[in-house]
């Protein structure tokens, strides 16, 4: 009898810890959907808000990025610039011609190159 009392009493909170692991499966409670990063909803925009009119022909006489194919080939300089200190030389965008970055844009171009480049 004792060692009955002994199983359930171990059954009873393994079966509740398994119950509930597996309901929060089914609804995901408590999981942030990380949001899908696109080239021409968020990227694009970023791009030609900052990067113009240097970066865009037919003004722009620097490295083009007028299209997806061309920020992709250059998202690695892209954000290693972006976040250089802005007394750097190479920081971009230049301090007298646009607003830097914030924290927050950065984050989506990193967060896009970590999803692939979704076009």
């Amino acid at each position: 009898m004792k060692r009955k009392i002994q199983l359930i009493m171990l059954i009873l909170p393994l079966s509740m810890l398994f119950i509930n692991c597996s309901s929060v499966q089914k609804n995901n409670s408590g999981y942030v959907d990380i949001k899908k990063i696109s080239y021409s909803s968020d990227i694009k925009p970023l791009i030609e808000n900052s990067c113009t009119p240097c970066h865009i022909p037919p003004q722009g006489k620097k490295e083009a990025f007028d299209s997806y194919e061309h920020v992709k080939e250059n998202i690695d300089a892209i954000i290693s610039r972006v976040r250089l200190p802005q007394d750097d030389r190479k920081f971009m965008p230049p301090v007298n011609k646009k607003p830097p970055l914030t924290d927050a844009q950065v984050a989506v171009l990193i967060e896009w190159q970590q999803q692939n480049m979704p076009e």
